[in-house]
């Protein structure tokens, strides 16, 4: 049902809004619908009305049915409330105020009524799945710690065991069987080890053969938790395709978009100059913008630009915290704001960075990270960017581990680069944006 809504959210969109279109042309204004340049707005409010839902988490199916409803009526009246103020100073209406008014009313209780019933269904079924995980003790805690942070899908870890105490043993013969009749199990995880014993293997093909699904421990993490584990970071390193290497056309597709937000990003750094020049002189005085060297694609280093958050610094830059003392007040509002991260489009024009990336590093901690991490480097093979997969996914890093830790999602975007991909983790980074100045 979660993902039906994520399914009708477009298509009921796209359905009120040029409903209410055709109706007001046919019946009210007596006009062709496609020959107007209204028309055009019209695509545009859906559009708006598509990001805006994305990025207040419309779909997502958790809260009360009053708080399905603040969502939805947020993203249709906050994009309603776009499309009216551009009327306002322009030249003439650019979607008729009927249209504005029937796509507020219907389609807010609508996507709310969506959003609840995706809920009520998930609740009344119950998780997807439920796992059993055989995995050594070192993958034990990182795998209920992965679970209970924000899966890709909805899964609860029902019981662990070590390898080796699903082997057969006297008044046991099939332990591993007894588990899942037992837990209700609907998905067995299996890492190297056991896979490796054939014990093992043959219980899981048993349940395999009864319906019970069968991963390995690189599966499960990829396809439920959108990351690749530590263990298999340096065996597949090379084992996969990177669509920004080996497809010239989406390396092409990609640069399009880049540009398709770093050039209307660099008319929006115009207007935020003065306005973070005076609130600086208020309480953040020192130099407008900070720049800092950092490794880019192929190793290349290479200056960022940023709005200056932090008191200015003569000593080598250090870990940043998310509550870092060094931040000034104005600092603090500015990356509240994600204003600070702005400088960046200046960047993307330039190609040192892309929207969507691994965040860059500095050098010195890149050469740390080198001698501890063998494969590390592969991460520099795609132009790093504004934001990522590792962004969205995990909270702020601030030391080695965060690092080794946020580069298992980086591997996992390095494996499924696609535009399709990128897309999502731009309207993840909206909705975290939105979210955050919600607190």
């Amino acid at each position: 049902m979660t993902r039906s809504v994520k399914l009708l959210t477009p298509l009921v969109t796209v359905a009120v809004v040029l409903g209410s279109e055709v109706v007001h042309a046919l019946f009210i204004g007596d006009y062709p619908i496609t020959t107007e340049p209204r028309f055009a707005w019209v695509l545009v409010l859906i559009a708006l009305i598509l990001v805006a839902s994305y990025a207040v988490g419309v779909n997502e199916p958790v809260g009360s049915d009053g708080s399905h409803l603040l969502r939805a009526a947020a993203a249709v009246g906050g994009s309603v409330v776009v499309v009216s103020v551009l009327q306002l100073v322009g030249a003439g209406p650019l979607v008729p105020r009927f249209v504005l008014g029937v796509t507020f009313v219907i389609l807010t209780p609508a996507l709310a009524l969506l959003s609840s019933l995706a809920q009520r269904s998930l609740e009344h079924r119950g998780e997807q799945e439920r796992v059993v995980a055989v995995v050594g003790e070192e993958e034990n805690e990182r795998l209920k710690r992965e679970i209970e942070r924000v899966p890709e899908q909805p899964a609860v870890l029902v019981t662990v065991l070590d390898p080796l105490d699903a082997l057969p043993y006297a008044g046991r013969p099939r332990p591993l069987e007894q588990l899942v009749e037992e837990h209700r199990a609907t998905l067995i995880v299996l890492d190297r080890a056991a896979q490796s014993l054939e014990d093992i293997v043959s219980q899981a093909a048993k349940l395999h053969s009864d319906g019970i699904r069968i991963r390995t421990l690189s599966l499960f993490y990829d396809e439920w938790l959108g990351r690749l584990p530590i263990s298999e970071l340096e065996r597949i390193a090379i084992l996969f395709d990177i669509n920004e290497i080996h497809h010239p056309v989406y390396a092409r597709m990609k640069r399009f978009l880049d540009l398709a937000i770093a050039v209307p990003g660099l008319l929006a750094l115009a207007l935020a100059v003065p306005l973070v020049a005076l609130a600086d002189l208020l309480g953040n005085r020192g130099p407008l913008f900070y720049r800092q060297e950092r490794v880019g694609k192929g190793g290349e280093h290479f200056t960022i630009i940023k709005f200056r958050t932090m008191r200015p610094s003569d000593g080598p830059s250090e870990w940043t915290a998310v509550d870092d003392p060094r931040l000034t007040p104005v600092g603090r509002l500015l990356r509240r704001l994600h204003v600070d991260e702005l400088p960046q489009v200046w960047n993307v024009v330039r190609r040192e960075l892309s929207v969507v990336g691994p965040r860059p590093e500095q050098p010195r901690y890149v050469e740390q990270l080198r001698e501890k991490i063998q494969f590390y480097d592969v991460r520099h093979l795609v132009r790093p960017g504004i934001t990522g997969w590792a962004q969205v996914k995990y909270p702020y890093g601030s030391n080695e581990l965060d690092a080794l830790e946020k580069l298992q999602y980086e591997f996992y975007y390095l494996r499924h680069q696609s535009l399709v991909l990128d897309l999502r983790i731009i309207g993840r980074t909206l909705r975290s944006v939105v979210q955050r100045q919600g607190h």
